[in-house]
C-alpha cells in the first residue's frame, strides 16, 4: 500500500496542526504517514515540530515520519507528492494585519466584531491571502498535481471559491462551524435530550449556512419548539447568541456561525444611528482582537503546558480532515458539511459561488449532494455575502482597484454605515497601510 503523505502549510499554528495531525496519528490508515511541516515562521515551527513528535512516540510508536520546511524556498519540496494538503496560513497575523484591518476602519466610523470572513476586514484578509495561494497552486500544480487541499484558512469561501474558480487543485473548504450547529443550538435552548438520533439538512454559505431541517429520532420536527424556545430566551435573558435567535424570529432558521460573526454580516445589528442595538443584542464589538491578544499572551505557557514532561496525548476530534483523508485512502464514504462551488447544488445561488452543502467523501474524493431551491429570504441573505465574496475574488484575480471599491461598497454593513466616497478612501488607506502585503494593488 502506498504510503500517504501529508503536508500541512501553516503548521506554525500549534495547537491546530496538533489537532488535525493528531487525528491522523489515531487513524489506522493514516498512522504512517509522510508528514510535512511548513511555515515561514521558524520559533513556531519548531514548536509545531517539537509537539507533534511528542503525540508521535507516545500514541502513534514513532509510526509517522514528520519533517519540517521552512520559507518559500523549501515550498516545493514540502509539497512534493503530497496526497493531502491542509491550509490554515494567515496573512499578516495579528499585527500588523488584524490590528490594521479595525483600528483604521474605526476612524471612519465603521466597527467590527471578527473581520475574518466578510466586511472590509475579510475583504482585505482575502486580498492578501490569494496571491499567496496562487504560488502554493502554481507549485501544487508542477509537484502534487493530484492533491486534496483542505482549505481551513478564512475568509473561507473567497479563498476557497479562488482556488476552485482559478487553478487546477481539487480543493475543498472546511469550517467547524456546521459540526456544531445543532448541537449548540439545542444545549442552549434545554433540548438536550433531542441530540441522540435527530437528523438535520444544512446548506448555505460559510459562516450562514442554515439549519433548514431538523427532525429528532421519531421524526418529530423540532423547529416548532425551538422557535418558540429562542423567542423566549431572546425576551427573557442576555446571552451570547441573541443576533442567531433573531434570524430564527424574523427569518425562520438558526444559522451555523456565531452570533457576533453573524452581526456583522449585513446591515441590521451595527449601527451608529441606533447604538442601543449593540446593548440589546450583546454584541462583542472588537472581539477578534481581543480573542488574538489572550491567545498570544497564553501560547508560552500554553506550550509548557503542552509539553510538560514530554508526555503528550491526543484523543481524536470531530474535525473533518482527517475523516475525509481516511475516506478517501480506504474507500468507506463520509459525510461533512463541506464547501464547494455551487454549479446547480443550490438553485438560487449564482453557479460560481462558493456554497456549504452536504459532501459525501469516498475514492473518488469530494461528491457534493444538491440541495434545490433555499427558502428565499435565506437566500437573499447570502446573495448579499456573496456579491462582496465575487468581486473581491475578481479583485485578486484582474489586480484592478476599482474592484476592491466595489466589493466594498457591495458589503453589507459597510455600505449601511459609509458613503461611497468614505469606502473608497478607507480602501485606499487600508491597502497603503497593508504595504508589503498589498503591493500588487499598487
Amino acid at each position: 500500500m502506498k504510503k500517504i503523505k501529508i503536508t500541512f502549510m501553516g503548521a506554525g499554528s500549534t495547537v491546530f496542526a496538533r489537532n488535525v495531525l493528531g487525528d491522523c496519528m489515531c487513524t489506522p490508515a493514516l498512522r504512517e504517514a509522510d508528514i510535512a511541516l511548513y511555515d515561514i515562521d521558524a520559533k513556531r515551527l519548531e514548536d509545531s515540530e517539537i509537539i507533534l513528535n511528542a503525540i508521535n512516540r507516545n500514541i502513534n510508536e514513532g509510526r509517522a515520519s514528520i519533517r519540517t520546511y521552512l520559507g518559500a524556498e523549501n515550498r516545493k519540496e514540502a509539497l512534493r507528492d503530497a496526497d493531502f494538503v491542509v491550509n490554515a496560513i494567515q496573512v499578516g497575523g495579528y499585527e500588523p494585519c488584524t490590528v490594521t484591518d479595525f483600528e483604521i476602519p474605526k476612524k471612519y466610523g465603521l466597527r467590527q466584531t471578527i473581520a475574518d470572513t466578510l466586511g472590509i476586514g475579510g475583504i482585505m484578509r482575502g486580498l492578501r491571502t490569494i496571491p499567496v495561494l496562487e504560488e502554493f497552486a502554481r507549485d501544487m500544480e508542477e509537484v502534487c498535481p493530484n492533491t486534496l487541499f483542505l482549505n481551513y484558512s478564512n475568509p473561507m469561501a473567497i479563498l476557497t471559491g479562488y482556488m476552485q474558480r482559478y487553478t487546477k487543485i481539487r480543493t475543498v473548504g472546511l469550517c467547524h462551524s456546521v459540526q456544531v450547529c445543532s448541537k449548540s443550538l439545542l444545549e442552549k435552548l434545554g433540548m438536550e435530550d433531542r441530540l441522540e438520533g435527530r437528523r438535520e439538512l444544512i446548506a448555505g454559505i460559510n459562516h450562514m449556512g442554515w439549519l433548514l431541517e431538523i427532525y429528532d429520532k421519531d421524526g418529530k420536527d423540532l423547529y416548532p419548539e425551538i422557535r418558540e424556545r429562542a423567542a423566549k430566551k431572546n425576551a427573557e435573558e442576555k446571552h451570547d447568541d441573541m443576533v442567531r435567535f433573531e434570524y430564527i424570529r424574523r427569518l425562520g432558521y438558526y444559522c451555523t456561525e456565531s452570533s457576533e460573526h453573524n452581526a456583522e454580516y449585513n446591515p441590521l445589528f451595527i449601527k451608529s444611528g441606533y447604538p442601543e442595538l449593540i446593548e440589546k443584542y450583546n454584541i462583542p464589538l472588537d472581539e477578534y482582537p481581543r480573542r488574538c491578544i489572550k491567545q498570544i499572551e497564553g501560547w508560552e505557557k500554553e506550550r509548557q503546558e503542552i509539553l510538560k514532561d514530554g508526555k503528550i496525548t491526543h484523543e481524536r476530534s470531530k474535525e473533518y480532515a482527517s475523516y475525509i483523508m481516511e475516506a478517501v485512502v480506504t474507500g468507506q464514504p463520509y459525510k461533512i458539511g463541506g464547501n464547494v462551488l455551487n454549479c446547480g447544488l443550490i438553485e438560487n445561488l449564482p453557479a460560481e459561488a462558493c456554497v456549504e452543502v452536504p459532501c459525501m467523501i469516498d475514492a473518488n474524493g469530494v461528491n457534493p449532494c444538491k440541495v434545490g431551491k433555499l427558502p428565499t429570504q435565506l437566500a437573499a441573505m447570502n446573495m448579499t455575502n456573496i456579491n462582496p465574496q465575487l468581486l473581491t475574488i475578481e479583485a485578486a484575480v484582474t489586480k484592478d482597484r476599482s474592484k476592491i471599491y466595489q466589493a466594498a461598497m457591495l458589503d453589507p454593513h459597510t455600505a449601511a454605515e459609509l458613503s461611497m466616497d468614505d469606502i473608497c478612501a478607507m480602501c485606499d488607506e487600508l491597502i497603503e497601510a497593508h504595504g508589503e502585503y498589498m503591493r500588487m494593488y499598487q
